[in-house]
């Protein structure tokens, strides 16, 4: 508390100049730290339905709801009223065309809703926003006060605290323009915590009758579990809602009470209140959703049922849900992790907001750029209409420094449209690519390449390995091991037989051009005997993915990875994993250096941050790979097989790996303006059958 009234200065607590609802929503954030880092950080383990708000409570940076409501409620407004002066009071409204639409909607009927609505931030900057609508028609700011949050501004929340804190911030947003604000009876806000109906006694239940009576009774079961599922229930029908609530009040309760039937009807009151809510159509929604994919038991099963082609988390549930919660032409924000532009998990989504509503507008951020999330962020707006146009599009990945960074650079846009991190893309560009990723920057050159190539999975199909179910039994580096206990034989097959327990396996590691991080063996005695009964008894995952073709060379790369991808050449003899060290095979070796060759291009790592620009390129984004026929050229496959038995000469001589030696020639070629090294190899190592010189850019 002292450093709450000494270290903090006293202007940002002056409503007049704003702010002050940041610090209430970061004061409860960090109020949350501990309770939160124990939710997340659960080794293996789902979060529980106590836990959750701890665990999704994030507070939204100032200029991100901004952003959201100035491009959605903002727009909005806009769009049907193109003589407003609204624009100007906009700081975060992107560039872009605002078409006209008629409207006969009364300012009071318009309505806006986070239904993750946290301490309150989204609906006390969309107060200030209707504020200035209002002002426009005319009302006193006394009479717009009241009529915003009476009419206006919906907020549902599963955090009773957080709730607390939006309802006080919103009441004195209202009261800073009206002294009648804080008169209960007279003002009543629409926002609500969650409560579970499992306290609803028997009693009660019996005493409903009538034709709604079961209707009653199944909205008391959709929210038995509602301080969980929060915004998420889903409602199969349509419901009376003031008949359901006639039905309730008329339920007579004496004096006594002694079954709890005063406390049941105030809670099915509520609950009804809060169903109303849920399955009325906004305007306007705007939100940072809860981000969770650890479900728990009950929370796993009802989203699988519900939401199963988004079921990916609890983020991406909520980006279908408040599309389809807002009317035709009406607008969706969000703050969300940006996995969903990418990821295979998040494919159908993507498929479904392309195919049938509009992008209307989208920042990605820098990787690391939102300190408070162990995820990479990106804020955007959907309109509720099929596409028709262009979508706005702001790439923020190179520039580094935090949120404040971001903003800055977010308002460069604005005020410099032609700026070259600012693109207008129609999103039907997104289905030319497999996966339908949001690559909104990506060239025509490029979405033609796409088309006319070969996607890799039809020439060289990545595969998944092993999975050991205990990593630090079953893998070792090849040091730990006695030397002839480990078989690294270059023809081992599958239909051999080894009498050896440890084999070379690649698992990922640093990043390595061509050859390299050949330190790890597996203990794959007797076709991993070991493996599957440690398993059995301990009840591990494992698994023999791609059993066909270990010991088999071709191309493995790490999957995990912050800079660029790097492949490398697998020689015969190695297993390899399910998802840390996956591979490309070929039974043709020409393929294979060609494709490596291709691989470690800058192409490709241009290609591959389309498909997937987070930290981990997997099997599914490599398949998608777009493989034209230029590739497959002697010269290029000559210069890959060098690169591979250079990157193998140094591996060796650096890091004492048990590869066999390749012993270089050092080649002085010269002439009269230039002088090169080379090394020469013989290619006998590499398949070349006994051909000990190599043509290198014509010259041999």
């Amino acid at each position: 508390m002292q450093h709450l009234i000494n270290d903090i200065d006293e202007v940002d607590f002056d409503v007049t100049r704003g702010g002050q609802v940041e610090i209430i929503g970061w004061l409860y954030q960090y109020y949350n730290t501990e309770p939160h880092d124990y939710a997340v950080n659960i080794t293996g383990g789902a979060v529980t339905k106590n836990e959750i708000p701890a665990a999704t409570q994030l507070f939204t940076t100032d200029w991100v709801v901004r952003y959201m409501v100035d491009n959605s409620l903002g727009k909005y407004w806009l769009e049907r009223h193109p003589n407003s002066d609204l624009k100007s009071n906009l700081d975060y409204l992107l560039p872009g065309e605002i078409q006209t639409v008629d409207s006969s909607e009364n300012l009071e009927d318009m309505r806006l809703i986070d239904n993750a609505m946290g301490s309150g931030h989204i609906l006390v900057y969309a107060f200030d926003v209707f504020m200035k609508m209002y002002a426009e028609q005319g009302y006193s700011s006394r009479d717009a006060a009241l009529s915003i949050v009476q009419n206006n501004l919906y907020g549902l929340e599963i955090d009773k605290r957080a709730y607390q804190l939006a309802y006080f911030a919103l009441m004195m947003k209202a009261r800073q323009y009206n002294r009648r604000a804080l008169q209960p009876e007279k003002v009543k806000l629409n926002v609500h915590v969650f409560e579970d109906t499992d306290t609803v006694s028997p009693e009660f239940l019996d005493a409903l009758s009538g034709e709604y009576a079961d209707d009653i009774k199944q909205i008391i079961e959709l929210f038995s579990n509602a301080r969980e599922l929060g915004s998420i229930i889903k409602f199969d029908k349509t419901f009376n809602w003031t008949k359901l609530r006639e039905n309730v009040e008329d339920i007579h309760t004496d004096a006594l009470d002694i079954f709890g039937m005063n406390q049941s009807k105030k809670i099915v009151l509520e609950v009804l209140t809060i169903a109303e809510i849920m399955s009325t159509k906004y305007d306007v929604a705007v939100t940072n959703p809860p981000y969770l994919n650890k479900f728990d038991p009950d929370m796993k099963k009802y989203v699988k049922k519900n939401y199963a082609d988004y079921s990916g988390d609890l983020f991406s549930v909520f980006i279908f849900n408040n599309i389809n919660l807002v009317k035709i032409g009406g607008y969706a924000g969000y703050m969300t992790p940006f996995v969903w532009m990418f990821i295979k998990t998040y494919e159908k989504l993507r498929n479904y907001l392309v195919a049938n509503k509009e992008i209307s507008s989208l920042i990605q951020m820098e990787y690391s750029a939102f300190e408070e999330a162990t995820v990479p962020i990106n804020t955007f707006v959907l309109k509720n209409v099929p596409n028709d146009g262009n979508g706005t599009y702001i790439k923020l990945s190179a520039f580094k420094g935090g949120m404040n960074v971001q903003r800055d650079k977010v308002l460069e846009a604005i005020a410099n449209p032609d700026i070259d991190y600012l693109y207008r893309t129609n999103q039907a560009n997104f289905k030319k690519i497999p996966g339908s990723p949001i690559a909104y920057w990506v060239s025509n050159q490029l979405l033609h390449d796409f088309l006319v190539g070969i996607p890799l999975k039809n020439i060289s199909p990545a595969q998944r390995g092993l999975t050991t179910g205990n990593n630090n039994l079953f893998i070792h580096d090849w040091w730990e091991v006695l030397f002839n206990h480990v078989d690294v034989s270059r023809s081992w097959r599958k239909n051999q037989t080894s009498k050896k327990k440890w084999f070379p396996y690649n698992k990922g590691g640093k990043n390595h051009k061509w050859f390299g991080n050949r330190e790890l063996i597996v203990n794959y005695y007797n076709s991993g005997q070991e493996i599957a009964e440690f398993g059995k008894i301990n009840k591990n995952s494992f698994g023999f993915q791609g059993k066909d073709y270990y010991f088999h060379s071709g191309i493995t790369w790490s999957a995990l990875t912050s800079a660029s991808n790097t492949f490398r050449y697998s020689p015969q003899g190695s297993i390899f994993d399910s998802n840390k060290g996956p591979m490309l095979f070929s039974n043709d070796d020409s393929t294979i250096f060609s494709l490596l060759g291709f691989l470690n291009s800058k192409v490709t790592t241009l290609i591959t941050k389309v498909l997937n620009p987070t930290l981990s390129l997997q099997n599914g984004d490599m398949d998608k790979l777009p493989i034209k026929k230029e590739i497959f050229d002697q010269n290029i496959e000559h210069v890959v097989r060098i690169n591979v038995l250079l990157a193998q000469s140094d591996w060796n001589e650096y890091e004492n790996s048990w590869d066999f030696k390749v012993h270089p020639l050092l080649l002085h070629i010269a002439d009269d303006n230039l002088s090169i090294w080379y090394y020469s190899v013989v290619l006998t190592n590499l398949g070349a059958k006994n051909v000990p010189i190599f043509r290198l850019w014509g010259v041999k």
